[in-house]
């Protein structure tokens, strides 16, 4: 007999989804397990769903658990198994009123899409005398590190290089840096390498590029994220103290629309005109 329990926190026994005494139902169980490879690696978390395999006497044989979809724990392996089909046994445990396992696998699977493409929109925005160093800069989400001293040099070495006009360097890491996530905070640690490269701009050059001709919304999403991001500049009250107030009111504006509640408080703090005194 298998009882599916959920896994994390639950002691053994403790609610008992499924009752597999019939052997078709326990066949059916048994084909959505099958294993396709066991690789060696081990997930770090608890789990979503404990099955518990006893005998006719109630007599606990194994537990084998169930991990994000994809793969199975038991101690008879080195390591997690891959499944063959994974949704199968999402789809098993949802038919047996367990539907939470494949919800979260479904929101899991919408959240890497949508990272997949705010990655992808943020390579293509990416200035073209850096892609080739984008493999290290994505890296950085990876390990969660700062980007080094040196690859922020090359970088910024590159860019004057490709782009020595600041103006139009400004507008180039204005649309760079509003790519991707566009969050002021909570996003890949990699989109935080244009910010780092902005926050070597005087004041002056970010409202000269702010104020050009050819700025457009997607360089007002940008220069908001990097404005009014935290500490994104080392003198940062008295750099938004200088940017003139019609600029000010057309950054908030951007901010207010991009639909952000993080983005949009942190505009309305940075950017709301301060009423004089008299």
């Amino acid at each position: 007999m298998a009882d599916a329990v959920p896994s994390a926190g639950y002691p053994i026994g403790a609610e008992i989804l499924a009752d597999l005494s019939e052997p078709a139902e326990l066949d059916r169980l048994r084909r959505a397990m099958a294993v396709d490879s066991v690789p060696g690696a081990v997930c770090a978390c608890a789990g979503d769903v404990r099955f518990e395999f006893l005998d006719e006497d109630g007599r606990h044989l194994t537990t084998v658990v169930f991990h994000h979809g994809v793969t199975l724990r038991w101690d008879g392996w080195d390591g997690d198994a891959v499944l063959a089909d994974g949704r199968s046994l999402l789809h098993w445990l949802e038919e047996h009123g367990a539907p939470g396992p494949l919800r979260q696998f479904e929101e899991d699977e919408r959240q890497r899409q949508q990272a997949g493409r705010q990655e992808a929109e943020w390579l293509s925005a990416m200035p073209a005398a850096l892609e080739d160093l984008s493999g290290r800069m994505l890296a950085l989400s990876r390990t969660g590190g700062d980007p080094s001293p040196d690859l922020l040099g090359e970088l910024r070495d590159r860019l004057r290089q490709a782009i020595p006009e600041p103006v139009s360097r400004a507008l180039t890491l204005f649309e760079w840096c509003g790519a991707g996530s566009g969050r002021c905070s909570g996003f890949p640690v990699h989109e935080i390498v244009p910010d780092l490269l902005l926050k070597d701009m005087p004041i002056v050059e970010i409202i000269a590029g702010l104020q050009d001709p050819r700025a457009e919304a997607r360089h007002y999403a940008g220069a908001v994220r990097h404005l009014v991001g935290w500490r994104t500049r080392a003198k940062q009250k008295r750099d938004l103290d200088a940017i003139p107030a019609p600029l000010k009111a057309r950054l908030l504006q951007e901010a207010q629309a991009s639909g952000d509640q993080d983005k949009q408080a942190r505009a309305t703090r940075w950017l709301t005109p301060t009423p004089s005194c008299k």
